[in-house]
């Protein structure tokens, strides 16, 4: 109940994403995450529309760690802020990263292929047996997205509604929010 997807630009990176509901153990998630304890993201889903932001996000966040300018410590911190419009750090893990009242985890791990034989083994099952929630497929993402609050947190206008998808105006956002 996990989608794993090689990266276009670096096809030597395998990002998988794993969807849970119904999750009771947030605060302690989020507290093993930043104790380095989760080798992985832990995203709020409701401020995710479509998978392939993660998927925009993490080929971003790859791109940074290999020439050495990444903004945050860690890869997956990096993939928390390059959801996020705007260069605010702290804005970023306070928007997108979980916090300890969440009943819903969206988490993505990003490992080279040469690991992911044993990310499809051991790993995965690791990280299931750490939610104390019921895992779900990737596509009922949309269910647990917050529409409308994500479309103010990125200043989506009823003009791009009309002329094309929300999803574009986000990645759009995503991509130029360091050059503008």
């Amino acid at each position: 109940m996990h989608s794993s997807r090689t990266l276009d630009l670096f096809p030597d990176y395998v990002v998988t994403q794993l969807l849970f509901k119904d999750v009771k153990n947030a605060a302690g998630l989020r507290k093993k995450a930043i104790d380095g304890g989760i080798d992985g993201a832990l995203i709020n889903p409701a401020m995710v529309l479509d998978p392939f932001q993660i998927l925009v996000a993490a080929n971003k966040a790859v791109h940074l760690q290999r020439i050495g300018k990444l903004k945050t410590r860690t890869l997956f911190s990096e993939i928390i802020f390059n959801l996020s419009p705007t260069n605010k750090i702290s804005d970023a893990f306070q928007k997108f990263g979980i916090s300890d009242s969440d009943t819903a985890v969206l988490i993505v791990l990003v490992r080279e292929k040469d690991d992911e034989e044993e990310e499809e083994g051991g790993i995965l099952e690791d990280i299931v047996a750490l939610v104390d929630g019921q895992q779900v497929p990737l596509e009922e993402l949309s269910d647990l997205s917050d529409v409308a609050k994500i479309k103010k947190l990125y200043k989506v206008t009823p003009q791009e509604e009309k002329t094309g998808q929300v999803l574009e105006a986000l990645i759009c956002r995503m991509a130029t929010k360091d050059v503008l």
